[in-house]
């Protein structure tokens, strides 16, 4: 994977090549950017959180733009001029990242961590352990289990992974 910084209008963004040989642009997420990060949050959650009954995924969701996304440093993930994941961290943790269903496997994910791991130094991440696609991906990418929750903040179980 190859980058390249560019300055636009006081912005930076990041250009990397995914693995299927398209070009994508991480930039820092807009207000306006919001409904479709929240509609890849739900095409990336129907494809891998099985594990959420309907009813969590609908509470979750409902509270993405209010609570959840100006709590983080919030990035976006474009090909082709479309929005098709995004990454939050706060702090040295990276708090969610989503890819949209149809660009699973296709090196969006692994961008967005190498954006976040690189240009934000997070080293932990929290996953909930039934998302069994999630953690042999960051396994994959050098993350070790270091902790391990009962509980999440809402009551999910969760394993906590940190870079080493």
């Amino acid at each position: 994977m190859t980058g390249v910084l560019l300055r636009i209008s006081s912005e930076v963004q990041t250009i990397s090549r995914a693995a299927r040989g398209r070009f994508v642009i991480v930039r820092i997420a807009v207000p306006d950017d919001y409904s479709r990060l929240v509609e890849v949050w739900r095409s990336a959650v129907d494809a891998t959180h099985h594990f959420l009954r309907p009813a969590d995924r609908d509470d979750i969701e409902q509270h993405l733009v209010a609570d959840y996304f100006p709590h983080v440093r919030l990035v976006v993930a474009e090909v082709d001029g479309q929005v098709v994941g995004f990454a939050g961290t706060a702090g040295d943790t990276l708090e969610m990242l989503f890819v949209d269903a149809a660009h699973r496997g296709s090196g969006v994910g692994s961008v967005l961590l190498a954006h976040a791991v690189d240009d934000y130094g997070i080293s932990r991440v929290d996953v909930n352990e039934d998302n069994v696609d999630a953690v042999a991906f960051y396994r994959r990418r050098g993350f070790v289990e270091v902790e391990r929750s009962a509980l999440d903040d809402q009551g999910r179980h969760t394993r906590y992974f940190g870079w080493s």
